[in-house]
């Protein structure tokens, strides 16, 4: 979603107000630590682990909100402003392609191009009654839809971005440079062990069917050998036509699929009718969007394990 004009016009003028006091980045004047702010969760996570203790880091998507929705605040606005660097993903949140396009463009740093975003989730499948998956984006040429954008639940990809965030850390704080460096090797070492863990855990599985709440698992599922279906598209909130749905109940049938996997940050409603008109079972699989108390470990690495306990459970993996 998209700030509404007042706003926006309300945190661009606190945001000229923050620079005049001389919040126009630079570093903490406290510590001396560069100020990174992040859009969401997974790129607040890969920032903090990157940076160290070379950094300070703030997330724009608080705990327990859904990333997707995100509005900004005037204040917000005016922390895009004061940092050093803003660490997003173009296309995701455009609350915060616009603060940084109007308030710190030459300090924004996309990752979308180290995440090679190359899956594309063909939307207009539900207007058609049908579900929506994702298609390598050589594959969907000419076809609606929208570039997935959930990169980190492939754990090779959130590697490259967060060699890519280290490569722009150092960039701006040379003397802290092979610090950057060697934080990114450690956060890549291990996400390449849990990259192994997922592999042989899900070597050998009954069911490739993955019935999801939202298309947020088409990374995980190419990488480890599923076919996704999910009941709302890319978006969390979309509502289901009642075509759609009679859809996906037919595959679900069909495919043999025994568990529907609902998400922690939205509402299960849906994804337990779905199980209950289906008789499949329904189990939790977070997109680990952000981390809340409901959430079934501290941290992305102990949630993506849990997914996969969820996972060799729901897809019965030997």
């Amino acid at each position: 979603m998209t700030l509404r004009p007042l706003g926006l016009l309300a945190g661009l003028l606190a945001a000229a107000l923050v620079s005049g006091c001389g919040g126009t980045g630079g570093r903490d004047v406290a510590d001396g630590r560069l100020h990174v702010v992040t859009a969401f969760y997974p790129l607040e996570y890969a920032a903090a682990q990157v940076g160290g203790s070379h950094v300070a880091v703030t997330s724009l998507t608080k705990p327990g909100a859904e990333p997707h929705d995100l509005e900004l605040s005037p204040r917000q606005v005016a922390t895009v402003a004061e940092a050093d660097v803003v660490v997003y993903e173009r296309h995701f949140q455009p609350a915060v392609d616009a603060a940084v396009d109007g308030e710190a463009r030459a300090r924004g740093f996309d990752v979308s191009p180290a995440a090679r975003l190359d899956l594309v989730s063909i939307e207009d499948a539900h207007a058609q009654g049908g579900t929506t998956e994702g298609t390598p984006a050589g594959q969907a040429a000419g076809q609606a839809g929208a570039r997935d954008p959930h990169f980190w639940l492939d754990p090779m990809r959130y590697a490259d971005v967060g060699d890519a965030i280290a490569a722009q850390l150092a960039a701006r704080d040379k003397p802290n440079a092979a610090a950057y460096r060697a934080n990114a090797k450690a956060f890549r070492a291990v996400l390449t062990t849990l990259d192994a863990e997922f592999r042989t855990g899900l070597k050998s599985c009954a069911n490739h069917e993955l019935v999801t709440s939202h298309a947020a698992f088409g990374y995980l599922s190419q990488t480890y050998g599923f076919h996704q279906e999910s009941i709302t598209g890319l978006s969390p909130d979309a509502e289901p036509s009642p075509a759609a749905m009679a859809a996906l109940t037919r595959r679900i049938r069909e495919t043999g699929a025994t568990t529907v996997y609902a998400e922690t940050l939205v509402s299960q409603d849906v994804a337990k009718a779905l199980a209950r008109e289906t008789g499949a079972r329904l189990a939790v699989l977070d997109p680990i969007e952000g981390i809340t108390s409901a959430s079934s470990g501290r941290d992305y690495p102990s949630v993506m394990r849990a997914n996969l306990t969820v996972l060799r459970t729901g897809q019965e993996c030997s």
